[in-house]
């Protein structure tokens, strides 16, 4: 008898050029919005407060965009990721439209890139993903590329293809809601007097405070957003692995540092794009994460002069203070406190 369960793709099952309709569209509540701030405690005055986001032009608070990034990214998990070793980068992310409580999202994804692994075990997919509204509208298109275990270990290698992919989006692509007015933008509510024109290329941010990691609410949160990677619930598949215990989803690292960026980013009220991304160390229950980030560069945006963006790396650290920066060793390898090294781009007033 044929198994009715779905045992997930392994690396031998995917085409370049496969395109895959995810299951289960997602309707974002407020729910989910007041689980999330429970879960990392964000503090953003723009996505906090319909009041606050009314007086800069939107009909209510949007939903977080790391929020909306997760429920994006979950639903491609059972079809993409639920046989993989480990979830490596990121790129060419564009936030669309805003999320607001009562739209549903839903995935497609296209496979843009295969690499098999020296080792024969396993293979490296890259995937092109794009999350809709109701609507049709894109509220994400990102692409990440993950490795993925084969099951057959005689299927032939496919011919290597690893796409060419941007350091970082342009001025240009980024998309900012129209109906977005800055001139009522209350930096004492918003909680930070420092806007766009206070950062410097180059200048670095101790984020100061620090989370620790709770088992429980990490897999609340992997939930929260459908994600079913085996990685983040087994513990007796974890058992056979090399760390014998959970892995934390890396998306649940990208918000806590987020989150803890509000202190010294305060107005950074907005992500309008994510350029690259790497989770440089695993991380478990238990670890305490602190954060830092970096200005890695500032520009206007084509048409506005209410707001400007900043490329930012965001690095979170573990089991030690952000305040010396830690990163990469002289060789150019992470620090092993290293957890994350994240690239994005976020909007500020100006």
């Amino acid at each position: 008898m044929q198994s009715k369960t779905n045992p997930g793709n392994f690396f031998e099952d995917f085409q370049i050029g496969q395109e895959i309709v995810h299951a289960t569209p997602r309707t974002i509540t407020v729910g989910d919005v007041s689980l999330y701030t429970a879960l990392y405690g964000m503090r953003f005055a723009f996505n906090s407060s319909d009041e606050f986001a009314r007086q800069v032009g939107l009909p209510r608070a949007p939903v977080d965009d790391f929020l909306a990034f997760h429920m994006v990214f979950g639903k491609t998990v059972p079809d993409i990721s639920l046989n993989a070793v480990a979830n490596l980068g990121y790129a060419a992310g564009i936030f669309g439209v805003p999320i607001y409580p009562g739209d549903s999202v839903s995935t497609r994804s296209t496979v843009i890139g295969l690499k098999e692994n020296s080792n024969a075990k396993s293979g490296v997919v890259h995937v092109r993903s794009v999350g809709k509204n109701q609507k049709g509208e894109v509220v994400l298109d990102y692409v990440r590329w993950v490795m993925v275990n084969k099951k057959n270990l005689a299927a032939p290698a496919p011919t290597p293809v690893v796409p060419e992919l941007p350091k970082a989006v342009d001025a240009a692509s980024l998309r900012v809601p129209d109906e977005l007015r800055i001139e009522n933008y209350d930096v004492a509510l918003a909680g930070s007097r420092h806007v766009w024109g206070d950062y410097s290329v180059g200048e670095k941010i101790d984020h100061v405070d620090g989370m620790t990691l709770e088992e429980a609410e990490h897999q609340i949160a992997t939930r929260l957003y459908q994600n079913t990677a085996k990685v983040h619930f087994d513990q007796q598949l974890a058992l056979q692995g090399r760390f014998k215990k959970r892995l934390v989803y890396g998306g649940h690292i990208i918000s806590l540092a987020r989150s803890l960026s509000f202190n010294g980013l305060g107005n950074a009220f907005k992500i309008a794009a994510i350029n690259g991304g790497a989770h440089a160390n695993p991380s478990f229950a238990g670890t305490t994460l602190y954060a830092w980030s970096e200005v890695l560069d500032k520009f206007e945006i084509p048409g506005r002069r209410d707001v400007g963006a900043l490329r930012l790396r965001l690095v979170a650290v573990k089991d030690k203070p952000a305040s010396d920066f830690p990163y990469k060793t002289a060789d150019g390898k992470y620090d092993d406190s290293v957890a994350l090294d994240f690239d994005y781009t976020a909007l500020l007033p100006r």
